[in-house]
């Protein structure tokens, strides 16, 4: 734990360029606050609450090793974690792409768990990560420009549902299929998604395409490319998408 500490005061807490445990090579971006996220997320229903069940799993046991950069860690902590985080998402499924979803907020997750401060709640990181995922599901309804009233609706279901009480077990084989079909992208809309994914929403796609030399429209097309090619990937690996 010492070493995770020393990590935070070093670094700054944040993954460094092109660190990631699915072989994503992503550039160095600024964005909000993360660690901000963590006190804003509900906590999961604890023992003996309505809809609890059964005593939660505390994936926060991995945490240290995920701050001191553990692929092997992170992976542990997702194959309990992911099925919940899908599950946070099953609002969203008929207006996005929830697969992608998905898979940009668990990227999101590992570069900045460096940053979570355990606040004597179990799963500090899976709330985190729940967090994460329906705010970039909303952002993806604002930028598909759907109905207002869908958008208030979608968000008046979140705060009814809170998120499963346990982590649930998924196939380890997915996090393989998404590695094979993010390093199949093209280049171009390969850069486009990593940038959007290193932003975390805090950074406008303005400033992500001047970054990139890029023209807004067409960073905003490699990104909706991107996007689409993945799920084309996934399907064809036979992953279904926008799962309940």
């Amino acid at each position: 734990m010492e070493g995770a500490q020393r990590r935070r005061q070093r670094g700054g807490g944040e993954r460094g360029p092109g660190h990631h445990p699915l072989g994503l090579a992503v550039p160095g971006a600024g964005g909000a606050d993360p660690a901000a996220l963590v006190g804003s997320v509900p906590p999961l229903p604890s023992p003996g609450a309505p809809g609890g069940g059964a005593r939660v799993t505390d994936l926060d046991a991995h945490l240290p090793s995920i701050v001191s950069g553990d692929p092997r860690a992170f992976a542990a902590w997702l194959a309990g974690a992911e099925g919940a985080v899908r599950a946070s998402l099953r609002s969203f499924a008929r207006v996005v792409d929830t697969e992608a979803v998905l898979q940009e907020a668990l990227l999101r997750t590992w570069q900045v768990a460096p940053r979570v401060q355990p606040d004597g709640r179990p799963n500090a990181l899976l709330r985190m990560a729940l967090r994460i995922a329906r705010n970039a599901a909303i952002d993806e309804v604002r930028r598909a420009r759907q109905d207002p009233t869908a958008i208030e609706a979608l968000e008046a279901a979140l705060h009814r549902e809170e998120g499963p009480a346990q982590p649930i077990p998924v196939d380890p084989m997915l996090r393989e299929r998404i590695e094979a079909c993010r390093s199949a992208l093209p280049r171009q809309p390969g850069r486009a998604l990593a940038a959007r994914l290193e932003a975390r929403g805090g950074i406008d796609d303005r400033a992500l395409a001047e970054a990139l030399q890029m023209q807004l429209n067409t960073f905003l097309k490699n990104v909706g490319r991107a996007r689409r090619l993945l799920a084309e990937c996934l399907s064809s690996a036979g992953v279904i998408l926008g799962g309940s």
